[in-house]
């Protein structure tokens, strides 16, 4: 019920409907937000404002804290370094990709130059390796 709740709203959550939600003190959110874990954004009347985003942080922070007995510092190097796993993650997929491509251009230039210059035109032949 709560994810759906989630779903409709756009701007952001209110300080009160977030601690509502997740059974916590308003006093719990500011807490988090002043250690760092948690950075809502602010209405022009200087409301916090929580996203999407920041709730299911805000989740992974709970699940740390009440299933896990995790302290707050623990919390930040965890959350730190889930953040630098999804930035290597994206880095990886990108080399990954543009590794894809640039082997596939080579590939495709070195097949049709040898095709355009040769006398007579074949399919290049996949080598067979024979073990003894």
């Amino acid at each position: 019920m709560v994810a759906k709740t989630r779903k409709k709203a756009k701007a952001g959550y209110m300080i009160s409907a977030v601690a509502e939600i997740y059974k916590l003190h308003p006093q719990t959110l500011r807490l988090y937000e002043r250690v760092g874990l948690l950075k809502p954004s602010r209405s022009q009347g200087n409301t916090r404002l929580y996203t999407d985003e920041d709730l299911e942080r805000l989740e992974v922070i709970l699940n740390l804290t009440r299933e896990l007995g995790v302290n707050l510092a623990g919390i930040e190097i965890i959350l730190n370094m889930r953040d630098k796993m999804s930035q290597m993650q994206s880095q990886m997929e990108a080399f990954t990709h543009f590794v894809r491509n640039e082997m596939a251009r080579n590939f495709n230039t070195t097949d049709q130059l040898k095709s355009r210059n040769a006398i007579i035109r074949t399919v290049p032949r996949q080598a067979i390796r024979v073990q003894k």
